[in-house]
């Protein structure tokens, strides 16, 4: 009797074995049937978050700056904001580099905000750094300010040749974007450079 004990006692534990590895491969089932289920519900949320394909068309904007005479500007869009592109004379940027930096607020040199070899092409967004309006100076005739740059008529900000906050309420200069001169003649804005 005994040994008929042990073995239904042994067949009971087995069959209780396998209750339990069965158990075991249900619950893995159910979490990874789970997990797949919110990865498929959440998938379109994220497609939908990406970039449209007219916002990623604006990610970067070729300019043809070759009929930009020296001393003239000329205003491009980027990203539904002008960008201000003006070619330097010789005496903007002796100004803009004769400017010791401890006197400006937000401190910069010209060849910061330039790339090398290109220092009289200053690219910036025409977008004031105080509330958002777009300074005067870049059209022919417009008011540059006391300093040459760019003058704000809404708050009085005003900056100098190199687009850097002179006076005025802008906390920051005037943003450069990032660029690269693809070409002599064309330049890209958006593209690091």
């Amino acid at each position: 009797m005994a040994t008929a004990r042990s073995a239904e006692g042994s067949t009971s534990s087995d069959s209780g074995g396998e209750g339990v590895r069965r158990r075991d491969f249900l619950n893995v089932a159910a979490v990874s049937f789970a997990g797949v289920g919110a990865v498929a519900a959440l998938a379109p949320l994220f497609v939908q978050m990406s970039p449209s394909q007219d916002v990623l068309a604006l990610a970067t904007t070729e300019v043809d700056i070759s009929k930009v005479q020296t001393g003239q500007g000329i205003k491009a869009q980027w990203r539904k904001q002008p960008v201000f592109i003006r070619n330097l004379t010789p005496k903007e940027i002796q100004e803009a580099d004769a400017v010791p930096l401890s006197s400006l607020r937000d401190p910069e040199t010209l060849a910061e905000r330039t790339k090398p070899g290109k220092k009289n092409w200053l690219i910036t967004l025409g977008v004031c750094t105080h509330l958002g309006c777009v300074p005067l100076g870049i059209g022919e005739g417009e008011n540059k300010g006391p300093y040459g740059g760019y003058f704000c008529p809404c708050h009085g900000s005003q900056y100098d040749t190199a687009a850097r906050i002179r006076a005025g309420p802008a906390p920051k200069n005037l943003f450069v974007p990032d660029y690269q001169f693809t070409s002599p003649t064309t330049v890209t804005i958006g593209a690091k450079g």
